[in-house]
């Protein structure tokens, strides 16, 4: 049976999925699909009985099945302000997974089916995989005094950190980013340790041909307390190892150490999120000396009509100031989350200034929408500016203007049902002072459509 075929048989019965009435409320379904606890379906008849099926009637042991299927559209028109040929693509995946569990030990098994259709131009690890395995660990869990737990976990797996600014799942393109390796979780009362040492898997473009990475390492121990009062705090270490990175035209060996902070919590309508990140470290024979700060701050007015949230994010990135200098002062945002800067941005969080104030409203009928408007200025004048995955896409040229752009962007969603959701988004990115200075400077449109669909 042809991809095709699947791909319609699957979205026809997710159509049906998506109109069963619950009897309760669901549990959040989350992009990382192994942290959900679907025990309030035991025995539950049908197709729900699936995400808490009990394999031992006298034991502990039980299963949970489950699917995601998604198809995206985007559409650039002068992509890179014109330095690219206008394109258009749609990505398409599909990702069941089956999680077992007996007593302390568990399983956790999902493979991927990831396609691109129409693109110009070569593919990218975040474009397609063929059918590979995006997630196999075990788990080991023991009981720790004073109701705490550590679990001991090797394999495959996907990892979110915090705000997924340094460490994240890149769900938002249609390959997420899986590490190979261990990790070590404990937890207990308000307190949570995760340390970890692990290699990006790099994705190959054919069917089981995704492999450990053999160039680059990631080493961590990150830990969250909650401080009460609606606020908590994350205290982290990061240590990354790159045998063939690549800054300035130059290549050589990285090693690069990162030291966070991260404040947030909720108090009231009131919410916040701020990091601060230093790097040190070496790379080709120079000295690292990088830093970065990120902030969200947003307040709700829910008894108002439209339940308008107001929020503004701010962020700096270093970049480096003298090429010839001996030390490298841009930022490396290792593994991020796929959208950085909202739905379609083209800019990475190095070199950058970014200030994107958005407003979203509550339409009703599980339908929201969100308006925001972005600035980019480059940090130092040195510097060029990167993409998300952190290539340079345009370089300095000696330029001293530091106005990259604005973006504005409008995006729509719908939450169908807990299942099954679709978004829609269009975006401007007009060229600032710098791009006018360097090169093709037309406004980029962009334009995305998704559906998605989570048993």
């Amino acid at each position: 049976m042809s991809l095709r075929l699947v791909l319609r048989a699957a979205v026809g019965s997710a159509a049906l999925l998506a109109g069963t009435p619950a009897d309760a409320e669901p549990p959040q379904r989350t992009n990382l699909r192994y942290d959900e606890d679907w025990s309030a379906n035991a025995g539950k008849p049908g197709i729900e009985g699936l995400k808490y099926l009990k394999l031992d009637d006298a034991g502990p042991a039980h299963a949970t099945f489950g699917l995601e299927l998604r198809a995206r559209y985007e559409g650039f028109d002068n992509p890179l302000w014109g330095d690219d040929p206008d394109t258009g693509y749609l990505w398409l995946r599909a990702m069941p997974y089956v999680d077992l569990h007996a007593g302390p030990v568990r399983a956790f098994v999902q493979p991927i089916a990831g396609y691109v259709r129409g693109l110009s131009g070569r593919k990218g690890q975040a474009d397609e995989t063929g059918v590979d395995l995006l997630q196999g660990f075990a788990d080991l869990r023991l009981a720790l005094p004073g109701e705490g737990s550590i679990t001991l976990r090797g394999g495959r797996g996907l990892i979110g950190l915090g705000s997924e600014r340094l460490v994240g799942l890149r769900y938002g393109p249609n390959i997420p980013q899986a590490f190979d390796g261990v990790r070590v979780i404990a937890s207990r009362g308000r307190f949570r340790l995760d340390a970890f040492h692990v290699r990006p898997v790099q994705v190959g473009l054919g069917d089981f041909d995704d492999r450990t990475s053999d160039t680059r390492r990631l080493d961590g121990v990150y830990a969250t307390a909650v401080l009460g009062g609606g606020a908590s705090a994350d205290l982290y270490w990061l240590g990354y190892r790159n045998h063939a990175a690549r800054f300035g035209g130059v290549t050589g060996a990285e090693t690069r150490d990162t030291f966070g902070l991260r404040l947030f919590g909720k108090r009231g309508q009131l919410s916040w999120n701020w990091e601060m990140m230093i790097q040190r470290g070496s790379f080709a024979g120079k000295r690292i000396r990088a830093w970065s700060q990120a902030t969200e701050t947003a307040i709700s007015f829910p008894h108002l009509r439209l339940q308008p949230r107001l929020r503004l994010r701010a962020n700096v990135a270093s970049g480096d100031r003298d090429p010839q200098d001996g030390t490298l002062g841009t930022f490396n945002a290792l593994f991020p989350k796929g959208r950085y800067f909202g739905e379609l941005t083209p800019i990475g969080p190095r070199n950058i200034i970014n200030l994107h104030p958005s407003i979203d409203v509550n339409l009703g009928r599980r339908i929201s929408l969100e308006l925001s408007g972005a600035a980019f200025w480059r940090e130092t004048t040195g510097d060029g500016i990167y993409d998300i995955p952190g290539q340079l896409i345009r370089a300095s040229s000696g330029s001293k203007a530091r106005h990259i752009g604005n973006q504005v962007e409008l995006v729509a969603s719908w939450q169908v049902s807990p299942m099954l959701s679709c978004s829609a988004s269009l975006s401007l990115f007009a060229p600032g002072a710098f791009l006018r200075d360097t090169g093709p400077s037309r406004t980029i449109g962009m334009a995305g459509l998704e559906t998605a669909f989570k048993f």
